[in-house]
């Protein structure tokens, strides 16, 4: 398959952009796994700090303000991401 067959493009200039950027996607994708699997690292130490000092596992109201950052920075789509990132880090409540 040449590269124009990969990405779809009609040219071999376009097939060129569309290779570069999607490496560029990709070297990003493994860097936003990282600092997921960071993110749920950290949650997992103030989960535990929490429980143990006989508090909640979760606490809803920073929740709501990870929701809201979120959902400024990125719309609605932000809610449905930071659900899934809040899932992800303090598992299904």
């Amino acid at each position: 398959m040449t590269a124009i067959d990969v990405t779809g493009a009609r040219t071999p200039e376009a097939a060129d952009v569309i290779t570069g950027a999607r490496e560029r996607i990709d070297a990003l994708d493994d860097r936003i796994i990282g600092l997921i699997q960071e993110r749920m690292a950290v949650s997992a130490v103030i989960q535990q700090a929490r429980i143990s000092s006989g508090g909640r596992r979760v606490n809803l109201s920073r929740e709501m303000d990870v929701l809201h950052h979120y959902s400024e920075a990125l719309g609605k789509p932000g809610t449905s991401l930071a659900m899934t990132l809040l899932e992800l880090c303090r598992g299904r409540i």
